[in-house]
């Protein structure tokens, strides 16, 4: 197995180029950094994880520019969002910062995206929140005719542009990969399997129940289902759960970090190291 990591990193926390170097250096693959514009502070939408929302949420660091950072003091680790809320993005712009991260990375750019689940952060970016998904669907298929096409269009209900130059082109062809990350269900599943390479599933839950249904629905749509990706993302190293997610074909894992100082962080992932030895690949 391959075991990366995850943090939400602030002005508080350690740095983004020290956690990279030192995950690379203890034999991580991967570090995924997630999102948040803001935090509106009526806080009327309880958090799905529960309450109260931890400070970190609302202390983010920008994952594209935190990102880049991390690739100048790297070389191999996998750099990806985990995740990015393509609903409240501009779809030029973030196609434009993740071709640039792909390219100053060497291709090492993994596309972790999502929906969100703050009703009153999505509208403040102008979004309604029960066509959100609808809107991040074509934000990413917008994204991808940039990346792809030497001369780019794109005609949907909610994205729509005239042909046109879009320069770099990420290092990955025919793009980086595109992780889908939340709760499984016949929505994001339908997402996943249309035009993403796999799902990342908030720790281990409904893996073992949704994967033959994820399988199933990329075999219906053409696709190989030996080629899904399904990341863990945000999990607590137990040796039983890597067992049993290891049971499942789980070939990808991301691990937790806290939110915390250099000192806080590098004992963890010391701690994390030697559980996840064994299992290493």
């Amino acid at each position: 197995m391959e075991f990366g990591v995850t943090i939400f990193l602030t002005d508080r926390s350690i740095g983004p180029g020290e956690v990279a170097r030192e995950a690379e250096a203890r034999g991580f693959t991967s570090l995924f950094l997630p999102e948040h514009t803001h935090i509106p502070s009526s806080r009327r939408t309880p958090a799905p994880m529960g309450e109260p929302l931890p400070d970190e949420y609302s202390r983010i660091l920008d994952p594209f520019v935190a990102l880049t950072v991390a690739a100048g003091a790297t070389e191999r680790i996998k750099l990806g969002t985990g995740i990015c809320l393509v609903a409240q993005r501009d779809p030029f712009v973030t196609a434009k910062e993740a071709a640039t991260l792909d390219l100053v990375s060497g291709g090492r750019f993994v596309f972790g995206i999502g929906f969100g689940w703050n009703v009153e952060e999505i509208e403040d970016h102008g979004v309604e929140f029960p066509r959100r998904r609808a809107l991040g669907r074509e934000n990413v298929l917008a994204m991808m005719k940039l990346w792809s096409d030497d001369v780019a269009t794109f005609d949907g209900e909610f994205v729509k542009f005239e042909p046109s130059w879009a320069w770099p082109k990420p290092v990955q062809r025919p793009r980086p990969d595109v992780l889908i990350g939340g709760q499984g269900g016949p929505v994001l599943f339908r997402h996943v399997a249309e035009y993403a390479d796999g799902w990342m599933p908030v720790g281990a839950r409904g893996v073992a129940k949704n994967l033959p249904v994820l399988r199933a629905l990329f075999e219906e749509a053409g696709r190989d289902p030996a080629s899904l990706r399904v990341v863990p993302l945000g999990t607590i190293p137990e040796a039983g759960k890597l067992e049993y997610l290891a049971g499942l074909g789980i070939t990808e894992i991301v691990l937790n970090l806290p939110s915390a100082d250099r000192d806080t962080v590098l004992g963890v992932l010391d701690d994390h190291a030697k559980i996840v030895e064994p299992f290493r690949s």
